[in-house]
């Protein structure tokens, strides 16, 4: 198998000013960096068993995530006490803050019936860390222990009303913890804490820009990939898509793109992805049109996993006939983004990626070594690289969509018919989302075919037609999703076109479930 690390960006960053997240297992730990980010500091997420002191003195600061032990639990994750005396500013997050107190010798007590989940009042003191804020506000607790006593040296600098240490300083030292979460839209002033953190506590100047990232990336690419010949796998997708123009930009043809067309995409999308890339970029492109090998490997397969299986091992049989053609390929792209890095291998996540975004490729297709220009970028950095490289608004800011495509939002076995069924009744509702000017009320929204049929009347005649869900989900993170209230007028102009307009619906209905318990998707 080829060197499956390659070349990353860390030329980019090297010299940019940091912000270590130091993760000890909370949900948020993401949304922290990206918070972080999006002030123009460059923020990275590492295991806190993964980091040496000499290391952290690196970074400009530190934040310690949150995460769901007990720091009295000796299986809990701990760091080394003298992270605390090193010089570098750190503020604590949750079980972070907690974490701090510990290993600074304060108290921590089990809250009891004390706990707080939710959206909680909290009273701030007079502090840099709190600078511009009102005295009372509302944050987002989620805990079950409390720091009932602050280590020497540190000062309470908040309270709620039943925790009496909600954030805690040690000003010379500039540590601080906060019990809540700043990170998350809940607490009202946090993203102005979190700023208050990185300026004017770790004096950071924001150099973080994507504009800077994607011109450094092309002429290193430019000079790294000279006269080797590169493949990548586009599915038109975001990521691959960004991915694609970044490297053609830098190698003009000597990129060659595999466009796998498995017949599970959404109306006229494959056509779109053609003439993108073919036509506005001049690339040099193959698209495979596999419509006929998918479904006949799908026919009979009504289990959702089952069917990803299926789509995720005909991907690879496709790509790697196609490869085959080309001959002697030196370099694979993968569209690897941050988020993939974290959560594949916590920072060794190259090899298994070389085994999800192409599916596990088979040791008879010979790279040199695989390219993931992406790999540090967040989804909405990658969304604005791509649109400082030109790449059309709609496909930048299309849709989140499975890799199975529309084979999971088809309940059941997948038919043509089906398919086609479904992709009008999609269309239609996106259209009218996008008519209404909604598209940035909700985060992801779409149709599924139900697997359930029932009784309709159309003009006088009976009728027995598919039923139809429309999903809408609003959304930071998609770990937690609320369903989107679209106005009334919205979903009955998008019922009414369904059912008229599409052969087979007898009935359209909205999906009203949050995630948890649902998920976005239906499979």
């Amino acid at each position: 198998m080829p060197n499956s690390q390659g070349i990353t960006n860390t030329q980019n960053i090297d010299n940019l000013e940091k912000i270590l997240v130091l993760d000890f297992g909370g949900q948020y730990n993401q949304l922290i960096a990206r918070r972080v980010r999006e002030q123009h500091v460059y923020a990275e997420i590492k295991p806190y068993d993964k980091v040496t002191l000499e290391q952290v003195k690196e970074y400009k600061g530190v934040i310690f995530t949150g995460g769901p032990n007990s720091v009295y639990d000796e299986s809990s994750p701990h760091y080394d006490p003298a992270i605390l005396n090193i010089g570098v500013p750190i503020l604590g997050i949750c079980y972070g803050d907690q974490l701090m107190a510990y290993m600074a010798q304060g108290e921590i007590s089990s809250a009891e019936d004390s706990s707080e989940y939710g959206k909680t009042n909290v009273y701030f003191e007079n502090d840099l860390l709190f600078e511009g804020l009102p005295s009372e506000s509302v944050c987002w607790m989620s805990h079950n222990d409390f720091i009932s006593a602050p280590p020497k040296g540190f000062k309470t600098i908040a309270h709620t009303d039943k925790c009496p240490c909600a954030a805690m300083a040690d000003e010379s030292r500039r540590l601080y913890g906060v019990q809540f979460h700043p990170e998350v839209t809940h607490t009202v002033y946090g993203k102005q804490i979190l700023e208050n953190f990185v300026f004017k506590v770790c004096k950071c100047k924001g150099d973080w820009k994507i504009e800077n990232f994607v011109e450094n990336s092309i002429e290193k690419y430019k000079e790294y990939l000279a006269g080797k010949k590169v493949l990548l796998a586009l599915s038109g997708g975001v990521d691959s898509s960004v991915a694609a123009v970044m490297l053609h930009k830098a190698i003009g043809n000597d990129l060659t793109c595999v466009f796998v067309d498995h017949g599970l995409l959404r109306k006229n999308e494959g056509d779109f992805v053609e003439q993108t890339f073919r036509r506005q970029f001049g690339m040099n492109m193959i698209r495979v049109n596999a419509e006929d090998r998918f479904l006949s490997k799908l026919k009979g397969v009504t289990e959702p996993e089952q069917k990803r299986k299926i789509i995720g091992e005909e991907f690879i049989r496709v790509f790697e006939d196609e490869a085959k053609k080309l001959g002697k390929i030196n370099v694979l792209v993968q569209g690897t983004i941050y988020p993939d890095v974290i959560e594949s291998g916590k920072g060794d996540s190259a090899v298994i990626k070389s085994h999800h975004n192409v599916g596990g490729l088979p040791d008879v297709i010979s790279f040199d070594e695989i390219v993931e220009p992406l790999r540090e970028l967040f989804k909405d950095e990658v969304r604005r690289a791509g649109e400082q490289l030109g790449i059309p608004h709609e496909l930048v800011w299309r849709q989140p969509f499975p890799g199975p495509g529309l084979a999971v939002r088809v309940i059941g076995e997948i038919t043509k018919e089906k398919l086609e069924l479904l992709r009008d009744a999609d269309a239609i509702f996106r259209e009218e989302v996008a008519n209404a000017g909604l598209e940035k009320m909700t985060n992801q929204y779409f149709a599924v075919l139900t697997g359930l049929r029932s009784v309709g009347v159309m003009g006088d005649a009976r009728t027995y037609g598919y039923t139809i869900a429309l999903r809408a989900v609003t959304t930071d993170d998609f770990m937690t999703a609320e369903w989107t209230r679209l106005p009334y007028e919205v979903l009955e102009r998008a019922s009414s076109r369904i059912t008229n307009e599409v052969a087979g619906v007898s009935r359209v209905v909205y999906d009203i479930t949050s995630k948890p318990p649902a998920t976005v998707e239906w499979e």
